[in-house]
Formats: structure tokens, sequence, C-alpha cells
């Protein structure tokens, strides 16, 4: 296994969790140290997804999607949207040629003052099935006291528990993105919509740059800094419009709502969710912002999910710590 991928890949792939019920034995807390431990204490800032840069927009919904959800959403023409993008470490100097997570959290504001949030990674799948077994994941990637990770621990972990492959294998052999709007991200969640006749109907989204996707090239790799991204984005919101497509894949009986290690099969009825569309780059209007996924409008409901449950608490709990300088 390559060291950058497997640390870039995993230990950056980090979504802040802690205890949703008694099955689950980590709390925030201890989350929290954990990602310190692994990325260092980084006061002030996020104890994942560290560094990133802000964009303003427009979100365009679908709405023919009004048959699904009764969300207020799908009644607009368009909505603001505030956009944070990000790379996935806790560490502000990680390398951003390295393989791993890259972030897109929006958030969308309606005319009724309702709030509702979409945030995903770059990851198709997420680190492990639940908290524990991703807890346990990350212990293996702490330093020894001669400051170096045990490489064949990680591996050994990794085969023991099934649901941490597929992650890995993806890391292995996908190259870091060119640019954030030339990234595509999954929300790895569950969510559902509810119709005003209160069904549901299960689906997980997945955000795709109207640009095209494009990844690094061994050549780009050899000859990119170290820290590009954020500065890439300026300059091509300068020269061309960037915009993305939501989409939501349609779930079937059968298909998981609980375990985000899995991915759904790729034959799902997709459904345009809407048309989001940057309008500035740059600026501090997201600093203040938790981008909460458990944040929906009525219209919509969170599933099960153990790692989405996880999200909220532990979110805040380092949304707090981040705003008094911690």
């Amino acid at each position: 296994m390559k060291p950058m991928v497997l640390i870039s890949g995993i230990a950056t792939t980090v979504v802040l969790a802690t205890t949703a019920n008694a099955q689950q034995s980590r709390t925030a807390s201890e989350m929290i140290d954990m990602f310190e431990k692994l990325s260092g204490k980084q006061p002030g800032l996020r104890k994942a997804h560290a560094t990133g840069i802000c964009a303003q927009g427009t979100f365009k919904p679908n709405k023919t999607l009004s048959d699904l959800s009764s969300s207020e959403l799908f009644k607009q023409a368009s909505v603001p949207a505030s956009i944070r993008f990000s790379m996935g470490s806790g560490n502000p100097s990680a390398d951003e040629r390295a393989p791993g997570a890259r972030g897109m959290a929006i958030q969308l504001k309606l005319p009724n003052g309702a709030i509702h949030n979409i945030v995903g990674n770059s990851t198709p799948v997420f680190a492990a099935k639940d908290p524990d077994v991703f807890f346990g994941l990350l212990e293996t990637l702490l330093p020894n006291e001669e400051g170096k990770v045990d490489f064949a621990k990680v591996g050994q972990y990794i085969a023991q528990h099934p649901s941490t492959q597929p992650l890995a294998q993806w890391q292995r052999t996908t190259p870091a993105p060119y640019s954030y709007a030339n990234s595509e991200f999954y929300g790895l969640h569950t969510f559902y919509f509810e119709n005003e006749k209160k069904e549901l109907t299960k689906f997980r989204w997945h955000t795709t740059p109207d640009s095209g996707i494009r990844l690094l090239t061994e050549d780009e790799l050899s000859t990119s800094p170290t820290k590009f991204l954020n500065q890439r984005l300026i300059e091509q919101s300068k020269n061309n419009t960037i915009s993305y497509t939501i989409n939501a894949a349609i779930g079937l009986e059968g298909d998981t709502t609980i375990d985000p290690s899995k991915a759904w099969p790729a034959d799902r009825e997709i459904r345009e969710l809407g048309k989001l569309t940057l309008t500035s780059v740059g600026g501090e209007a997201c600093t203040p912002t938790n981008f909460d996924p458990n944040v929906v409008t009525v219209g919509f409901k969170t599933s099960n999910d153990p790692v989405l449950r996880m999200r909220s608490p532990a979110y805040a709990v380092s949304f707090g710590k981040r705003l008094s300088g911690q």
C-alpha cells in the first residue's frame, strides 16, 4: 500500500461523528480528539476539511420533483446558495496533489427562511459501515513512538473489516482532481423525499460538473504545486461559468439505507434535483457556517444511517471549538 494514498484517502475522508444511539460506543469528543491526533491541533479551523474556498451561487430546482417531495424548494424558480469546497484533511498543510477526499458543502436558503444543506465528498463511498469501525481504522493510522505509521497493521485491519475495503480500493486507483470545478461529489448517505401524501422515496444524491470530470495526469501531478485548488477555481471562474448538475438516484427495495460504505447499483433511476451555478468565488461567508447534512427542509427526511445520524452532534462540537478558537 502507498502511505500517501492511504493517509490521504482514509484519514482525510473524515466525517465528524459521535454517538447517535446505544449501538455506537464513540462520543463526539473522542472522535474529534482522534482527528486532532491525526492532523495535529489546528486552532480555529474545522477538525476535518480544514482548508477550502467559499463561493456564492444560485440553485435552480427541478419543479417536476414536486411529485416526490412537498418541499418549498421545488416551488421556487431559484434560490441563493453558499458553497464551500475543501480538502478532506484536518491538516491545513495537506498536499493537494495527493489522492483523497475533496468536499462540497452547499447551503440553500429558501424565501421562508428555511435552510437545506447538501454535503458530500468526492469519494463514492464512506470509509466504513459505522463510526465504531471507522474509529478503529483511524486508530491504526496513529504514528508509533518513532513517528511512523505501521501500514502492515492498517492493511490487516482493512482485510479484517470488509466495509473498509471499497474506499481503500478507490484510493489506490483514483488520482486527485484537477480542480473543484472538475470534480464529482457524492452524498454518501440515504435520504428520503416525502410528498403531500407522506409517501417516502429513498434516494442518494450525486453532483457532476457540467464542464466535465478531470483528474490530474502524471505530468500535471509532477508539475503542480502542493497548493493549487483554490487559485485554480478562482482563475476558472474568471473565464468560464462554473456549474453542476445535482441528481438523485432513486433506491429500490433491498438498497441499503444504513451502510454508507456500500454503493447502490449504477442502473438506478436518476432524477435531476436541479442546477447549481457559481456567481462568485472567494470571501469568508462560509467561515461561520455549520454545514450539517441533517438540516433539510420539510418534504425531505434523513435516514437511520448511523454515520449520518452521528454527524450533527459532532459537527456541533467542532463548530463550537472552531468559533472559540480551539
